[in-house]
């Protein structure tokens, strides 16, 4: 039988670090009024920001190649520039850091590059 805290959550396995799980706490839904909208806003900035960071890779690499006009690397890089300002600005709405909107995934790293 599995023993668990007085929350009733089960406790660590054997081999799992107090780190590792520390982590699958922070990520775990719990429904409670008071924090609901920050973390399904968490949740949804995490989507948006790795969508961000997928065409801002993809936006440099069609000028590396050479497949856009000077126009549209100006285009392309203001409205990046503008996403980024409205992402951070959001995250300081909800009490958020990047380094809030990062997953881990375990034994694949982190959701979002860390660089």
């Amino acid at each position: 039988m599995e023993s668990s805290d007085p929350g009733g959550r089960p406790l660590p396995r054997g081999g799992e670090t107090a780190a590792r799980e520390a982590r699958r706490e922070r990520w775990r839904f719990e429904a409670d009024p008071e924090t609901v909208e920050r973390d399904l806003s968490r949740l949804v900035l995490t989507l948006v920001e790795l969508l961000r960071q997928l065409v801002e890779r993809q936006a440099v690499r069609r000028m590396d190649e050479g497949d856009l006009t000077d126009e549209q690397i100006e285009k392309m890089g203001v409205t990046l520039m503008r996403l980024e300002e409205a992402m951070t600005e959001l995250c300081e709405r909800f009490g958020l850091t990047p380094a809030d909107l990062n997953l881990d995934l375990g034994p694949l790293g982190t959701l979002l590059p860390t660089d």
